[in-house]
């Protein structure tokens, strides 16, 4: 259409981005960056399909994605994996039904099991003691699930997880449906995964019923391009598809749709090589860093106290190699951390986006970086600049010698107000250790009735109800959701989140001081 010229008389209301002209004189780059773009937002018409009932290039399209993934049934989502998530669960669960479900999972995954108004029984995931990283549950927490509740519609895991842990899903499918259940597997960060060697086997390959991935996080989609894979006839094809009629838009963004296809052309295209590029450069930059460790342990200057054995940060890259629970880390992606506990990950993040390196996102210990398949080598350069300054600096200033004390001390380093203790990392908890399953907990879109909450301290939150949800975004996993009991632990690590100063949704006290609870009757 765009090679014809068409005269448009139809939404949407730019024509073409031809409405643009107005701006052009004003801003001119604006106007034309945009019109590139409109030249191909259309609508629904003879020769475009419907994304909600295709039967033309959108068909096709989507048949192709299912062939390159090894899908049944492939649908294009243009509202992320928040979409697919939530139809996932509608188009899986009715009203009172019960899914047991990975505890820390995505926002969205909370968002469709109030919308299905279901029944969630909550699995706790496993940890690495060293890094303290979390993946999917212990299957045997998954096979003593299934049999308390034989009732449970289907398991919901998470994998890989924002950090790019995962391990292989093949037993967990086999025991889910060796009970008659379904598997449902939200891998948003893993779209790439079967598409390279050095990638591990995807949720379709392990044997999921259901996949949801954000093609835009790791292949060339615009923001907000997913898909929902299907396989198998334990699923409800037809429940789906009409869950994504209620969830998606009805006038779709065909650019979105657009890219997904570009997206999936690349990959038959191309193929592993693809990748190539991006495994390569990640291996190049940890080699660096494991150079730039070695010359720091050896270049101690007079006057400059060390810390923890060493000589200011030793970053260091979680690399998957050492762990007893996880099978591996994305190659793709460096999460990356200071193991002296100098620089928090909020720190070290504030510290790159001063010097024109912005990341995925931190926590605080480490952060996230996703170099993609299309990492560049100035980029990793820049980056590789960047740290050694940090490093530099962070060596001059931070650490003094205390005459008086004859004990280290720390200057302008929010790492060391927190207990920073690695193999007892704070992370997200529901409940006592020994709670590695919960209760089924009844969710619904009905909100908390206002009137039956107070707000306290966060510091006296402990054992109450919370009547508002904590969600750090990024990752957007919710640390305390509405109707639990807030722990000790849960307390800790708000206070913590808010010593650094991390954003968090669903909580109305943006400095997260203070938590409204159910008020005591």
């Amino acid at each position: 259409m765009r090679r014809t010229q068409p005269s448009s008389f139809h939404v949407p209301g730019h024509k073409y981005g031809r409405l643009l002209d107005l701006l052009g004189s004003v801003e001119t780059t604006t106007a034309e960056v945009f019109r590139s773009l409109m030249e191909i937002d259309v609508t629904e018409l003879s020769v475009t399909d419907d994304l909600h009932d295709p039967s033309g290039i959108i068909a096709e399209a989507q048949q192709l994605a299912a062939l390159c993934y090894g899908a049944e049934e492939t649908f294009f989502l243009v509202g992320g994996s928040t979409a697919g998530n939530l139809a996932m669960l509608l188009g899986c669960c009715q009203p009172g039904e019960l899914v047991i479900v990975q505890r820390n999972a995505h926002k969205s995954i909370l968002n469709g099991l109030a919308l299905a108004g279901a029944q969630a029984v909550f699995i706790m995931p496993q940890r690495e003691v060293q890094t303290g990283l979390d993946c999917v549950p212990a299957l045997s927490d998954v096979e003593e699930a299934v049999r308390r509740h034989p009732e449970a519609r289907a398991v919901l895991l998470t994998n890989p997880s924002y950090y790019g842990a995962h391990v292989d899903l093949t037993p967990y499918a086999a025991l889910v449906h060796d009970h008659g259940k379904l598997l449902l597997v939200d891998e948003a960060h893993g779209a790439h995964y079967g598409h390279h060697p050095s990638f591990p086997r995807s949720a379709l390959q392990a044997g999921a019923d259901a996949v949801v991935q954000s093609t835009h996080k790791t292949l060339p989609a615009l923001t907000m391009g997913a898909m929902l894979h299907l396989q198998g006839e334990r699923i409800d094809r037809e429940a789906i598809r009409h869950a994504l009629t209620m969830i998606q838009s009805s006038s779709p963004s065909y650019p979105i749709m657009a890219s997904l296809d570009i997206a999936r052309a690349m990959l038959d295209v191309l193929g592993s090589s693809m990748f190539d590029k991006g495994i390569l450069g990640a291996q190049a930059f940890k080699q660096w860093l494991q150079s730039m460790n070695h010359d720091v342990k050896h270049s101690v200057k007079p006057g400059v106290a060390l810390h923890d054995g060493g000589r200011g940060p030793l970053l260091e890259v979680v690399d998957g190699k050492k762990h007893r629970i996880i099978d591996g880390m994305d190659p793709l992606r460096i999460v990356l951390g200071d193991r002296t506990g100098l620089l928090s990950g909020y720190e070290l993040q504030r510290q790159l986006e001063k010097r024109g390196c912005w990341v995925e996102m931190a926590d605080p210990l480490y952060v996230v970086l996703l170099f993609g398949a299309a990492v560049s080598e100035k980029d990793i350069i820049r980056l590789q600049d960047a740290l050694s300054e940090i490093a530099q600096e962070y060596s001059s200033i931070h650490t003094v010698r205390n005459a008086d004390e004859g004990e280290p001390k720390a200057y302008i380093n929010e790492a060391s107000d927190f207990e920073y203790k690695r193999n007892e990392a704070d992370w997200i908890t529901l409940g006592e250790e020994s709670e590695r399953i919960s209760k089924p907990i009844v969710f619904s879109r009905r909100g908390i009735d206002l009137s039956t909450t107070e707000r306290i301290p966060v510091a006296e939150a402990v054992g109450r109800i919370a009547a508002e949800a904590v969600i750090p975004y990024p990752p957007g996993i919710p640390i305390l959701y509405k109707g639990e009991t807030i722990t000790a632990r849960t307390v800790s690590y708000i206070q913590k989140l808010a010593l650094h100063g991390a954003r968090c949704q669903g909580a109305t006290d943006p400095t997260m001081q203070s938590l409204a609870v159910i008020a005591d009757s």
